[in-house]
């Protein structure tokens, strides 16, 4: 590894992008640098799906603009479309397909604007639907702590690339935790944005996605949610990288470490909530047990299978749309399958019925925060685990979707509610394997989320924890 490889291996984005700024490297000089770490570390975790280093190549030569200019991307390969690149959704039919879109994704074409180099595509579950990097169509992407371990998912691949040094920061999607999950499994930070919920009806799964990114600091994490918020209006008037420094005030803050149904979680989920109370409190923060009431006796367990298996069969009929033809049994995951099946079978009225109550959840569950401004849980219930455990089970297809509830319980209900949430490594086991820390606030309050998280990071600051790769 040459000089450069290993100068910028640990830097986050901010940091590469001024040095492309100073003059001191050029954009073709970072971006060789990510190249040389991909190709060395990638063989071993299977975190980036494909290689566009000629695209990138292509990009870095251009003048850099943008506050991000000539900083090394990778794009998570569901949901995302990079023109001139294959988006396969960890798809073995769209993948055999190999159709390059035509146009950057919204998001995507802002990453550009802002100066992103996109070197590669990482790796997810098939659509996305379990909070895994495994599928049928890639195989399964290792966590950089440990390589027997899963990187936690959907955008594991993109946590896994992160965590190793390959590139400072990359995309993800999250409609139930998949960028919180793989942050909190590989020790990186995962905003979830505020979306559909208690103010706008959530009529599909894709109303429960929010795009952004996981990285190494929480400084990335606000300048990319600058950039993807662009000209909405919506950021606060200096934008979300003022809001860092900013004094969050004495804050009440409501503290679930266990279930929402009271059954406990790991120890060391548990325990990395508790101290992180203890942190908050030392920093003047009110904490005290308490989480919304509808988290523990609601409805939506019994709505959830109607809602997410009609989104499976609304998925299924953009896969034939794309190939032109209808999916075979054959080149779609066991479960996703079943979930399509079951989905086909929902009634409109059940539909309706199914969206309704997700709405009622979802302002019950807002409510909570007109008494409190923040709620801390674990991200997951219990350490990374085992590579496979996630993966495609022929023999039992809905096995993966009923584990992935027992190792996520935490993070969905973010999505239904709109609420934005945040994961950051504030804590580690005894073998120093990272334990995510969840962090939720009220609707549109992300400004809030990055004042915490950046007074934590200071009080706390877990920069020099890397994985031994």
């Amino acid at each position: 590894m040459n000089a450069l490889t290993e100068q910028t291996r640990w830097l986050d984005a901010t940091d590469q992008a001024a040095l492309v700024a100073s003059g001191e490297v050029k954009p073709g000089e970072l971006l060789d640098a990510a190249i040389e770490r991909i190709e060395r570390f990638d063989p071993d975790l299977g975190a980036v799906t494909s290689r566009y280093f000629d695209q990138a190549h292509a990009a870095a030569a251009a003048p850099p603009t943008g506050p991000l200019a000539g900083v090394p991307f990778l794009i998570k390969d569901v949901f995302a479309d990079v023109a001139g690149q294959v988006c396969t959704d960890a798809n073995v039919a769209l993948k055999a397909q190999a159709r390059p879109a035509t146009a950057d994704s919204p998001l995507v074409a802002r990453y550009r604007a802002a100066g992103l180099i996109f070197a590669g595509r990482t790796a997810s579950s098939e659509f996305g639907t379990v909070p895994a990097a495994e599928s049928t169509a890639w195989g399964a992407t290792r966590n950089p702590w440990n390589t027997a371990l899963s990187p936690g998912g959907s955008s594991g691949g993109s946590a896994a690339a992160v965590a190793a040094g390959m590139v400072p920061a990359a995309h993800g999607n999250d409609a139930a935790g998949s960028i919180r999950i793989p942050a909190a499994c590989c020790g990186l930070v995962g905003l979830k944005r505020s979306g559909a919920g208690a103010r706008t009806a959530v009529a599909s799964v894709q109303d429960l996605f929010a795009e952004l990114a996981v990285t190494r600091s929480v400084r990335d994490t606000a300048l990319l949610l600058d950039i993807a918020h662009g000209d909405e209006g919506t950021a606060p008037a200096g934008g979300y990288l003022a809001e860092l420094g900013a004094d969050p005030g004495r804050l009440r803050v409501g503290l679930l470490d266990t279930r929402p149904d009271g059954a406990p979680v790991h120890r060391d989920c548990a325990e990395a909530a508790r101290s992180t109370a203890r942190l908050m409190e030392s920093l003047g923060h009110h904490v005290e047990p308490g989480f919304p009431a509808a988290l523990s006796a609601s409805a939506l367990d019994r709505l959830l299978p109607a809602f997410w298996s009609s989104g499976m069969a609304d998925v299924l009929r953009d896969l034939a749309r794309q190939l032109g033809r209808e999916a075979t049994e054959a080149e779609v995951e066991p479960l996703n399958w079943a979930l399509a099946t079951m989905g086909a079978e929902v009634t409109a009225e059940e539909r309706q019925a199914a969206q309704d109550g997700v709405a009622d959840f979802a302002r019950s569950v807002v409510s909570w925060w007109d008494d409190h401004d923040l709620l801390l849980t674990p991200t997951v219930a219990e350490p990374p685990v085992p590579s496979g455990t996630l993966g495609p089970d022929r023999a039992n297809p809905l096995a993966p979707l009923q584990r992935a509830e027992q190792f996520a319980p935490f993070t969905p209900f973010a999505n239904f509610a709109g609420l934005p949430a945040i994961s950051l490594p504030l804590h580690t086991d005894a073998d120093g394997l990272p334990i995510g820390v969840h962090l939720v606030a009220a609707p549109g309050r992300e400004d809030l989320l990055l004042r915490v998280a950046a007074q934590l990071e200071t009080a706390a600051p877990w920069q020099d924890r890397r994985p031994a790769l």
